[in-house]
């Protein structure tokens, strides 16, 4: 009794009841055996725990102790691909995000876009030579926050595509949020940006969908003026380091990574969301 108290002790203080709630609203049902039999199945939200300790712990699935949470490294991995497969976390970070425009939580006067670079250390999908590092293999996370910080739109690329031809694609990636009043919404007022988005094109583009840009421009001026609006992305980008699986680059598939980078995203809104 006494160890069964502790394993629910970790569960609920990793899968908060709010966050238990708002999960529950997009985890697809187990799937049935029509044959009867066959071992029980773990509970989502002890799976959930064991997945969220992996990515903010950094440890392998292998390395999961079993022992605290109950499913196997391997059972946890399988239900993470399920679920990644799903796009379970992409809906559960729209739902945060969802209750925190409800709330009049977030601010589009205002947005910021970056990119990090990480080591990706077996290869895999969307990877490629890091021009910064040495030609070695790697990634890059592409992130829009609005201007407090709080991710809006996320995206990964190998670290050989530039900066500037992921602007689109995470701009059109906002999802329709709530607001404490009126319509969803999906476009920021203005968007910062460094100076590897200082296209004619991007700046062109930006204005035919009514997004003021505040792109620094190579040669001309300084980005120390922008950079008191583009540290907030960075400091975001800092956060997403908390998820300590996001260290390096260890998922071969795409779709893998790309997960763990929204639970991390996930994590942060839905701290703020828990103030």
């Amino acid at each position: 009794m006494g160890r069964l108290s502790v394993v629910a002790g970790i569960v609920e203080r990793l899968v908060p009841d709010e966050l238990w709630v708002l999960f529950q609203r997009v985890v697809p049902e187990a799937p049935s055996r029509p044959q009867g039999g066959g071992r029980r199945r773990y509970g989502d939200r002890e799976v959930l725990a064991a997945i969220l300790f992996v990515a903010t712990s950094g440890c392998t699935w292998q390395q999961l102790p079993t022992a605290s949470f109950g499913p196997s490294g391997a059972t946890t991995h399988r239900r993470f691909s399920e679920w990644s497969k799903a796009r379970v976390w992409a809906k559960l970070h729209r739902l945060v995000l969802d209750a925190l425009g409800a709330r009049g939580d977030l601010d589009w006067s205002r947005c910021a876009i970056d990119s990090v670079n990480m080591r990706a250390l077996k290869k895999g999908d969307l990877t490629g030579p890091n021009p910064v590092d040495r030609g070695k293999f790697g990634s890059k996370i592409h992130l829009i926050t609005e201007r407090t910080g709080l991710p809006l739109s996320i995206g990964i690329s190998g670290a050989n595509l530039h900066d500037s031809q992921a602007l689109e694609p995470l701009v059109r990636g906002i999802p329709p949020i709530r607001s404490r009043r009126g319509r969803r919404r999906r476009k920021p007022g203005k968007l910062h940006a460094d100076k590897g988005y200082d296209y004619a094109h991007l700046r062109k583009w930006l204005r035919g969908r009514g997004i003021t840009h505040r792109i620094a421009r190579k040669g001309i001026e300084s980005s120390i003026r922008l950079g008191r609006h583009r540290w907030v992305v960075e400091r975001t980008m800092s956060w997403l380091a908390g998820c300590r699986r996001l260290h390096r680059r260890y998922e071969r598939k795409a779709e893998h990574f790309l997960a763990l980078t929204s639970i991390a995203c996930t994590l942060i809104c839905y701290r703020r969301l828990a103030k």
